[in-house]
Formats: structure tokens, C-alpha cells, sequence
């Protein structure tokens, strides 16, 4: 048997227990180093689009020799997860809900896809005992999209997901870096075309022409920062708790694509899309009872309560202006101060502007005092305080994600 026919017989056995084992594809690809990413990561940092949320070494990023010495080889896993939520929760009147990204309703896909990883990299080492290998999922240092666009799981769309022919973007991707010399697959030769819907939809303008991400326009992104969310994008959050679904949902490559085999990737609805004000006095341990199993919990409480108030402003909930003044007068964090004195503005009335008027005598940090001025303000425009009531009286039907 000549070394060719050894490894690519070695690459079908580990085909199969990835099949085995529930991944959903898998796809092979030499280890050299990501040229052409490099210098349109360079060009990306230059341009101040990234998120801070990567890896800041760009060699490491575009190199896996940097992550395991001797990389011969990359092996790139996907698996699917569901586009519908098949038992929606009831809507009552005036119960405003909140919605988590698709990529957040089940469990943490970390840990679902490092399991997958870690038993697969067992696998090959008992299949090679001189296997080498290394593992990474989202946090690693290499491009997710990248290691899978190489090894043939599908191409990056101009939304910069990994579309997948057939998924569609519905997954979630993880690679493994080893020292065997394992055959490449060819890439996917397919594309997006003339399609631009994405770009198009996106609610922030964070899609670029030619296939970038702004991560600091992205709603996905501002949903995740705990400081207060620049006010040119407040309204754009609507009721988005965490992340955004907008440039997938608009795919045609996604349309009629909805995978619910694993069953850890099925949303709980009342996590997936949750009651807005019971979110906004959570205790610590209710918040990791409820959305602890969820990717969403990683940034902590903060960022979900925050976006919370902006939905209940973007409902203009003239119901939740109680709870908005308790956290105005109470919450011991700036952010969520401030969001709400903002939040009571947008939602308007004379319970509200008394509010503001109180903490304009009594808050003592500058940046909510900030806040508070703009609630003022807002409350002050022509006609906003007949838009609230309007919007109330019709139900607030605009924009419920």
C-alpha cells in the first residue's frame, strides 16, 4: 500500500466515526498558513472593524504551525442547528418578549462541539499513536470559516458565514490541527453571485461590499458589549436580547432549511424568547438558572438586562415604566441606569418625565446624568408622547424579531 492509499484510508475511518458520532460534516485541508486572510485581516484592523473579541496575534490567527508545531493537516467539523422554533410561546397582550439568536437557543454550542472534538482526536490517536492534535472552537486562534472554507464544508457568503450546501449557515463550525498528513478535499466552488440581500438587510450597515464584517456596527456585536450601546444604533436593536439573525434569515441559501436532529440545539421557548420584565430584576442565580446552559450567558447578566430595557423602549411598554424608575433609582451599575432614563424618554408619559426630573436633582454620575438629559430631550420632541400612546393602542406591532 503506497502512503497515499495509507492516509486517505485513514482519513475514510475517521470519516466514518465522525459520522458515527452525530457530526454532521467534516472536511480535510492542508495546514499552510492563510495568506490571503492575513492581509485582509490587516486591512480589517486598519479600518477599526474588529470586535476585540478575536485573537489579536495575526500570525497566530492565520498560522496553525503557531498553534501545534509540525501541522500537516486541518480537519474542519459542522454541525447543524434549527432556523424555527416549533413551539413558539403563546403571545398575551402587552407581554413584550425578548428573542436570543439561533446560535443561542440550545445548549452552548462550545461545549457540544468540543465533546465531538475531543472524541474524535481520541479516536485518531488510537488509530495513530503518533498523532498529535489540537482542538479549537470559536475562542481558538484560528478563522472558523476559514479552516471550513478550505476544506470544502462550504463557502463564505457576503453575510461572512460559512454557508454550507446543505444547511445553509444553520451551523456551527470547529477544527482540529494535526501532524498527519492527511489528503485535502477540494473547496466548494459555489457563491453567492449577484444575491446582496443580506447587505441590504442588515439593520446597522455592518455588512461591507465585498464580503467584511464592521463587528462595531454589528447588532450581534452590540448586543454582547457591556457598556452603553452608541445611541445611532439603540432603535436598531428592536427586541433582540443577544445577537442577530437579520443576514441569514434573508439568505435564499437558508430558505426552507431547518435541522432539529440534535436535540440539544432545540430551544426551551421561554429561554429562547423570554418575557422582557421579569429580565430586568433577575437575580444572579436566576440568570444562570435560566440562561446558564445558553451561549448567551457568557457575557453575564448586564448586556441581556440592558438590551431588555431597549426592547421595552422599542414596545414603547408604557407597563414597565414602574420597573424602569426602580432600576433608575436603584440598580447600583451606570449602564443600566442610564439605559433606562433613556428607555423612559423613548416611552414617554408624565410618570416618566417626573422620573427624570428627580434623578436630574439626584444622580451624581456623569455618563448616566448624560443619559438622563437625552430621556428629557426625548420626551421634549413634537408629537413622541402621542407616538408612545399610539403605539400602545395598535399593540406595537413594528419590528418584533
Amino acid at each position: 500500500m503506497s502512503d497515499r492509499q495509507y492516509w486517505e484510508q485513514t482519513k475514510q475511518a475517521i470519516i466514518a466515526y465522525a459520522n458515527e458520532i452525530g457530526i454532521d460534516k467534516i472536511g480535510f485541508a492542508s495546514a499552510d498558513p492563510f495568506l490571503t486572510l492575513k492581509e485582509r485581516l490587516v486591512e480589517h484592523r486598519e479600518k477599526g472593524y474588529e470586535s476585540g473579541f478575536e485573537e489579536p496575534d495575526l500570525d497566530k490567527r492565520t498560522d496553525p504551525s503557531l498553534s501545534l508545531e509540525g501541522a500537516r493537516s486541518l480537519i474542519a467539523i459542522a454541525l447543524a442547528y434549527p432556523s424555527k422554533m416549533e413551539n413558539p410561546p403563546k403571545s398575551e397582550p402587552g407581554a413584550y418578549r425578548g428573542i436570543l439568536c439561533r446560535a443561542a437557543w440550545g445548549m452552548d454550542y462550545h461545549h457540544v462541539l468540543r465533546e465531538k472534538l475531543d472524541k474524535l482526536a481520541r479516536f485518531i490517536c488510537r488509530l495513530e499513536p503518533g498523532a498529535r492534535v489540537q482542538s479549537m472552537v470559536d475562542t481558538g486562534a484560528l478563522s472558523d470559516r476559514a479552516v471550513a472554507e478550505r476544506a470544502g464544508l462550504g463557502w463564505v457568503g457576503k453575510n461572512c458565514a460559512l454557508i454550507t450546501p446543505e444547511f445553509g449557515s444553520w451551523v456551527y463550525l470547529g477544527e482540529l490541527i494535526t501532524n498527519l498528513p492527511l489528503p485535502p478535499d477540494k473547496p466548494v466552488e459555489e457563491g453567492c453571485g449577484d444575491c446582496n440581500l443580506c447587505v441590504e438587510a442588515c439593520p446597522t450597515g455592518a455588512l461591507v461590499q465585498g464580503g467584511q464584517l464592521n463587528a462595531q456596527k454589528c447588532v450581534a456585536f452590540l448586543t454582547q458589549v457591556k457598556d452603553f450601546i452608541p445611541d445611532q444604533y439603540r432603535a436598531k436593536i428592536g427586541n433582540r436580547l443577544y445577537g442577530c439573525d437579520t443576514c441569514q434569515t434573508v439568505c435564499p441559501k437558508n430558505r426552507g432549511k431547518h435541522f432539529a436532529h440534535h436535540a440539544e440545539f432545540r430551544p426551551d421557548p421561554e429561554v429562547a424568547k423570554p418575557l422582557l420584565r421579569p429580565l430586568l430584576h433577575m437575580s444572579n442565580k436566576e440568570f444562570k438558572q435560566t440562561f446558564g446552559a445558553s451561549s448567551a450567558a457568557w457575557r453575564g447578566k448586564k448586556p441581556i438586562q440592558r438590551n431588555a430595557i431597549l426592547a421595552l423602549a422599542h414596545f414603547r411598554d408604557r407597563t414597565a415604566v414602574p420597573d424602569l424608575i426602580r432600576l433608575l433609582e436603584e440598580d447600583p451599575r451606570p449602564v443600566i441606569r442610564g439605559t433606562a432614563a433613556w428607555a423612559l424618554g423613548r416611552i414617554g408619559g408624565a410618570e416618566a418625565e417626573a422620573a427624570l426630573q428627580a434623578a436630574r436633582e439626584r444622580e451624581t454620575s456623569p455618563d448616566v446624568l448624560a443619559e438622563v438629559e437625552k430621556g428629557i430631550a426625548l420626551l421634549h420632541q413634537p408629537g413622541s408622547s402621542r407616538a408612545a400612546q399610539t403605539d400602545n393602542e395598535r399593540g406595537s406591532k413594528g419590528a418584533n424579531v
